[in-house]
């Protein structure tokens, strides 16, 4: 009897070492060679395609670079399903991941979660969406942002809507979420653009980034105020959903749509003469950018943890 329990222990201590051996990394010496950092990807509905642009550039970069790391993917359903992006974040942590790259939902929200996740030695970057720095000092956390400076790129838009306007002229902003960073900033650049063109906004409302949201709302909006002559969106998916709203009231021919993150729904929208012009972060290399600032961090503790700005580019028909 001792002899067939001897003979067991062999066999689970034979397999166990076997089961750790293939995971390890290939060529030179495995046994001396570390395992691969493992980094999760963690943004905010993969239902918005321009999350789902950022989830098809990291694999992209990952199956080019997989001698170097590995890639968990994550993404929640709803733009707002706060709980569940803080629940991912958690799981992540649990799994053993090195180093976590984070959309916010929110950028408030997310802070104690990502502070614990830090404590635990999880490499942490903010990409997209910058994280609120109050709540950061309030949390004794420092986080670095990698992404474009959101208020510059939706001045940019602004800006050349206002060469088609004239002073006097009344139009609507559709924002984002209002406790997310990126949509103040946007929001703060459109306004800024139309306050020196001399154009007057006349409704400004949260559609929660949502393209149907944005298509009731932009519809009240041009009901409320016939006068309005166009329409700015902090995203695509809003700016799709006021096309809807347009078409629906009838002044298609005179209402001027702008969004932001330049999706490929509106490339085809702005070939087409539906919306006026949009800001392209670069949506397939934003999380890439993030990535490789974790895996600087992961491979040496010592680099500067330092924010990196991104590039933000106005688009049109003509720089299509």
């Amino acid at each position: 009897m001792r002899s067939a329990w001897f003979s067991i222990a062999l066999l689970v201590l034979f397999v166990g070492c076997s089961s750790k051996s293939s995971t390890a990394p290939t060529g030179g010496d495995q046994d001396a060679s570390p395992a691969r950092p493992k980094v999760a990807l963690i943004m905010k509905s993969l239902a918005n395609e321009f999350f789902s642009t950022m989830a098809d550039g990291a694999k992209t970069h990952q199956s080019e670079h997989a001698d170097q790391y590995d890639l968990v993917v994550n993404g929640i359903k709803d733009e707002r399903d706060l709980s569940r992006q803080v629940a991912l974040v958690d799981e992540m942590v649990a799994a053993g991941v090195s180093a976590i790259v984070i959309a916010p939902a929110d950028s408030k929200a997310l802070v104690p979660a990502l502070r614990k996740a830090k404590e635990k030695g999880v490499v942490v970057v903010n990409i997209d969406n910058r994280l609120d720095r109050d709540v950061m000092e309030s949390e004794s956390v420092q986080i670095p942002f990698v992404g474009p400076d959101n208020r510059a790129g939706a001045q940019k838009v602004g800006d050349f809507l206002a060469t088609r306007l004239q002073k006097g002229d009344k139009v609507a902003v559709l924002e984002g979420i209002r406790t997310s960073f990126n949509a103040q900033q946007r929001h703060a650049g459109f306004l800024a653009a139309m306050k020196q063109a001399g154009v007057e906004v006349v409704s400004s409302q949260s559609a929660q980034w949502e393209m149907s949201q944005a298509n009731t709302i932009a519809a009240s909006m041009l009901s409320e105020h016939p006068e309005i002559k166009a329409i700015l969106a902090a995203n695509d998916s809003m700016a799709l959903g006021a096309i809807a709203a347009v078409k629906s009231a009838g002044r298609a021919d005179d209402v001027l749509i702008v969004g932001f993150d330049n999706i490929s729904a509106v490339q085809s929208a702005i070939r087409d003469g539906k919306v006026l012009a949009t800001a392209d972060q670069y949506g397939g290399k934003l999380a890439v950018f993030g990535i490789e600032t974790a895996l600087q961090l992961v491979n040496d503790q010592s680099a500067a943890a330092d924010d990196v700005e991104t590039p933000v580019d106005l688009v049109t028909a003509e720089t299509l």
